[in-house]
């Protein structure tokens, strides 16, 4: 033999002795070289042998050094090293290396056993006992230990097992099964619960005559089925009991004596343990600590039972969802229905060092079901052909988690009937849906209970119940999602005498929780997330950037637009990119939101950007909301003071043809506008004074008083800042009517003073209505005669101006000072005066407003009948508008 895999890798030399390679790198060139002799290997995949996920820069610089030692190595002899693009080729005899000769060996055993006679099942054993025998060890047991080494080891475990099976299996055909038990007895203990070697050593037990001692491996056996997986013995071990129960020779399970299950072929399909194709389980150990999802694990179940469509079900979710554990957990609980195996392979969708290579993952694929290691086609279309063939009649499950792109897996799906798959994805991967009917099941954050319970299994249950506030506080801070939660508890953990409201109140601060979800590693919630915006186009990547300047939880189209500075479809297209990767979630149709924690990622990317973008997308969005406020204002307050101008056209406004839609859209959008003008005070103060006088409109209509006061605040700090007596003004103004109305009367008589103090009768419009707030806040002050006077200089103010609409909002503060300072008659003329210099406007709100001061004028007269009927006048205004209440009379 030249070159032994098949334990420590090591090369016969020319001079007739066995050398190892020095360093395990080197060792595991030659060893990948040797399993693919006569088949050129990319250097990509020497990469991926010596590295893993992370090759260095000097990684080609290094193999190339690896290369020209072994050159050297090989030397006198029968191999020989050559340079073929794209990588290296290592050409010589196939049976100068163990692991290709022990595959040619179990092929031929198993054609041998394929004839039912005497000599065949001998040359059979034989060869078998051969090919066993080239096994010095764990197979390159001394390489790196990387995710590639360790899929070709298992490989070559697993075609090591299944030999040692089929050994077994022959002898307990011939009679010789007490031989095979040490062997067996060595693989359940190495195997676990897999059934067909427990099976199989009952039998060659029993033949040894030892039921007792069958009997026992079959209850260590259902004892482990139950504990790991949840399931029930399967038909062979039954078979296996029942036979062992009923004395006499063992059968081969379908009554004829002396013929095994591990020797019996049927219509070509070998049994468990003959030396036909093994039952592989590549999937990753069972998850420990797995909570909830049950709704999700019974739609997984029905969709992949047999009442299925037989599509492929695709599990998406965003990143730190669980959706791996999840389906890893389903997938060992429903082990036991498919008998023919279970694949897994993780394809890297978003991995740094870029995504599995389907070829690759086909080729660890077929030598687990089988196929040797010679017979394994270079190209990917051949392996697909291969691989659909040798799964068209098998009962398999597939998984194929972290998957990026429908065409990564498309050539993964197995052909047969009876063959399920699951593909897990931070995508929706549309194209799977479309071309394969796959059915979408959707992930969510956990609920809270679940989440309580996924704590407890970390901590102590009655540590989490005995802060149940704080824990479920930590919960929301975590948004629900398992990994940021699992997270969290292993800190707690690791800190017995740290209270979870401790934690949860280092949480609480947003400039520093996605640093304390960090992890250890690269396995935090930011790193994850950032996997996911690597995988975005430009335009998605921007808008992500972009939304970290929005302070709200929900986005819609045109505020999109604006940050991106493009039109409408533009920005669908990038909204709908960031939802299919479930970085935000559609709540509504052109509206979506997103988790607080994708909000805190989203803001730290123009943070870390030098050219000043977030500064640049806060500007366009404060222009955008501004514009919008402007527009929708006109339709309550048309005509105002401060709604002149704009700073830029934004892309696209919001669709609101009448004053309830705008009232609408403002309710939604009112945190965001009073969070951006809070934000902007001191960064652009010009742009948040010009947003918070344009918002007053909305808020008027609104009566959102104690929002209304903050943004107010906030603007008045701005106009200060950027020395805007107009804009400070108007703001002061309106303070003043939130504070009356808020009944802090001494405090909305101060605003008001400032707010005339800082004009003068040039300032026509803006002075008249400074007077009129000064008016409306001098009324309950004990001074009516006063109130009285300041308003008539209002109203002489405001029609010097020659603007009716202004005269109009003038006119209908002076009707309501007129009726708190007992003046009902006054008070209805000049109310009435009002709605007949807006004809064209009904629902604006001094017109509204005026219609409550005549309806009261009128009660207070003692005209009831005419009162009630403007009573419903004004209520059928307040409807059409979309006031929840009659407008608040200042």
């Amino acid at each position: 033999m030249g070159i032994r895999l098949l334990g420590p890798v090591e090369l016969r030399t020319g001079s007739g002795g066995f050398v190892s390679p020095s360093g395990p790198q080197r060792r595991a060139v030659l060893a990948l070289l040797a399993l693919r002799l006569g088949r050129v290997v990319a250097v990509d995949a020497f990469c991926g042998l010596l590295w893993g996920e992370r090759s260095p820069a000097t990684a080609r610089a290094a193999l190339q050094g690896h290369v020209a030692a072994l050159r050297k190595l090989l030397g006198g002899t029968p191999f020989a090293l050559h340079t073929r693009a794209p990588g290296y080729v290592l050409s010589g005899p196939a049976d100068g290396v163990d692991a290709l000769r022990f595959e040619s060996l179990t092929a031929a055993a198993a054609e041998c056993a394929g004839h039912d006679d005497r000599d065949g099942d001998v040359r059979a054993i034989g060869l078998l006992e051969e090919a066993l025998g080239l096994w010095a060890g764990a197979a390159l047991a001394d390489l790196p230990d990387t995710g590639m080494r360790h899929d070709l080891a298992a490989g070559l475990d697993g075609a090591r097992v299944s030999a040692q099976l089929a050994w077994a299996g022959l002898r307990l055909r011939r009679g010789t099964g007490a031989a095979a038990v040490p062997v067996l007895e060595q693989c359940v203990r190495a195997e676990g619960v897999r059934e067909e070697a427990v099976a199989l050593l009952m039998r060659c037990l029993h033949q040894a005559g030892r039921p007792a001692d069958a009997s026992a491996a079959y209850h260590r056996a259902r004892g482990l089925l139950a504990l790991e997986l949840g399931v029930a013995p399967g038909p062979d071990l039954r078979a296996a009991l029942a036979e062992v129960s009923a004395g006499g020779a063992p059968t081969d399970g379908a009554g004829a004596p002396g013929r095994s299950a591990a020797g019996r072929s049927a219509a070509g399909r070998p049994a468990p343990g003959s030396a036909g194709p093994p039952v592989p389980c590549m999937l990753p150990p069972r998850p420990t600590g797995f909570v909830g999802r049950k709704d999700e694990r019974a739609r997984l179940e029905r969709e992949c039972g047999p009442d299925g469509d037989g599509g492929p079900a695709l599990v998406v979710g965003p990143a730190g969802v669980g959706k791996s554990v999840m389906v890893v957990h389903w997938a060992h609980g429903a082990a036991e229905r498919f008998t023919g195996g279970r694949l897994f392979a993780d394809m890297r969708g978003f991995d740094p060092a870029g995504e599995a290579d389907p070829a690759d993952v086909l080729g660890r694929f077929l030598l687990a079901l089988g196929v040797p290691q010679a017979a394994v086609p270079a190209d990917r279309e051949g392996r697909a052909a291969l691989y659909r063939a040798r799964t068209a009649d098998r009962r398999l499950l597939v998984v194929l988690d972290n998957a990026r792109s429908a065409d990564r897996v498309l050539d993964l799906l197995p052909a047969g009937p009876d063959c399920t798959t699951v593909v897990t994805s931070r995508s929706t991967l549309e194209e799977l849906v479309v071309s394969e009917g796959a059915v979408l099941l959707r992930v969510e954050a956990l609920t809270e209970d679940e989440a309580l319970r996924l704590l407890e299994t970390v901590l102590a249950p009655a540590r989490v119940r005995a802060e149940g506030d704080a824990a479920r506080r930590l919960v929301r801070l975590c948004d629900g999602l398992p990994l940021a939660l699992r997270i969290a508890a292993d800190r707690l953990a690791a800190e017995p005498d740290r209270t979870i409201a401790g934690l949860a109140d280092e949480l609480a601060d947003e400039h520093t929780r996605l640093t304390a979800l960090d992890g250890d590693g690269a396995g935090g919630v930011r790193a994850a997330l950032v996997l996911t915006y690597r995988h975005l186009s430009a335009g998605a990547g921007r808008l992500l950037a972009g939304l970290g300047v929005h302070p709200g939880r929900e986005v819609d189209t045109p505020a999109a637009a604006a940050l991106l500075g493009s039109d409408l479809g533009t920005a669908r297209v990038a909204l709908g990119e960031l939802a299919a990767h479930h970085l935000l979630a559609e709540s509504a149709p052109g509206r979506y939101r997103r988790d607080d924690l994708v909000r805190l990622f989203g803001a730290d990317l123009p943070a870390g950007d030098p050219t000043g973008f977030g500064r640049f997308c806060r500007g366009r969005l404060l222009d955008h909301y501004a514009e919008a406020a402007r527009h929708f204002g006109e339709q309550l307050e048309p005509g105002l003071p401060g709604q002149d101008g704009r700073a830029r056209p934004p892309a696209a406004l919001p669709s609101a043809p009448d004053t309830r839609a705008a009232l609408a859209w403002f309710r939604t959008e009112e945190p965001t506008i009073r969070a951006l003008v809070a934000v902007a005070a001191d960064a652009d103060p010009e742009r948040a004074r010009r947003l918070a006088v344009l918002a007053s409109p909305l808020y008027r209509g609104s009566d959102r008083l104690t929002e209304w006061l903050d943004c107010l605040r906030a603007g008045e700090g701005a106009a200060e800042a950027c020395g805007d007596r107009v804009a400070l003004a108007l703001l002061r103004c309106d303070l003043g009517e939130v504070l009356l109305g808020l009944e802090r009367e001494r405090e909305a008589l101060l605003a008001a003073r400032q707010a005339v103090a800082g004009t003068a009768p040039a300032d026509g419009a803006v002075h008249g209505r400074a007077l009129a707030a000064l008016a409306l806040a001098t009324a309950p002050t004990g001074d009516p005669d006063g109130a009285r006077r300041t308003a008539a200089a209002a109203v002489a103010a405001a029609a010097a101006c020659g603007d009716t609409r202004h005269l109009a909002h003038v006119l209908g503060t002076a009707a309501a000072v007129a009726l708190t300072t007992g003046h009902p008659e006054e008070a209805l003329r000049r109310a009435r005066e009002v709605e007949a210099l807006l004809p064209g406007h009904p629902t604006a709100t001094v017109r509204v407003r005026s219609m409550r001061t005549e309806a009261d004028a009128l009660q207070a007269l003692g005209r009831h009948e005419a009162g009630e009927l403007a009573r419903h006048r004004l209520l059928a205004a307040c409807e059409e508008a979309g006031f929840s209440v009659p407008p608040h009379r200042r």
